[in-house]
This record gives structure tokens, C-alpha cells and sequence, in this order.
């Protein structure tokens, strides 16, 4: 695996959400690869690790 094959349709899916919920816009051509990263970063951004929604501290 190179990490150049395009992203797959779960990693699509999760990451149009954890985008629209930061108020980002990614670009529809992510590798899969790319695609990770942007997963781990947004992730980071909104306390989604792990699907535990209510252990953040409300803002």
C-alpha cells in the first residue's frame, strides 16, 4: 500500500462530518493517506476519539 489510492467511502463519509462540525471544507480528492491525517487532526479538534460524545467540557 502507497497511500496514494483514493480515500475510501468510510473514511469520505466520517470525514465530511468531522469537517462540517469544525466548519472546514476539504477537497473531494483526498488519498487515503491524506485522508488519515485529516481524520487524527479533526478528531483532536472535536474530542470524537474513541465515540465517548459527553466527556468534553462544553463550550
Amino acid at each position: 500500500m502507497t497511500g496514494d489510492e483514493p480515500m475510501t467511502a468510510a473514511q469520505r463519509s466520517y470525514l465530511d462530518t468531522l469537517a462540517r462540525e469544525a466548519g472546514e471544507e476539504l477537497p473531494a480528492d483526498l488519498s487515503k493517506a491524506e485522508a488519515s491525517k485529516h481524520i487524527d487532526r479533526l478528531q483532536q479538534r472535536s474530542n470524537r476519539v474513541g465515540g465517548d460524545g459527553d466527556t468534553s467540557a462544553g463550550s
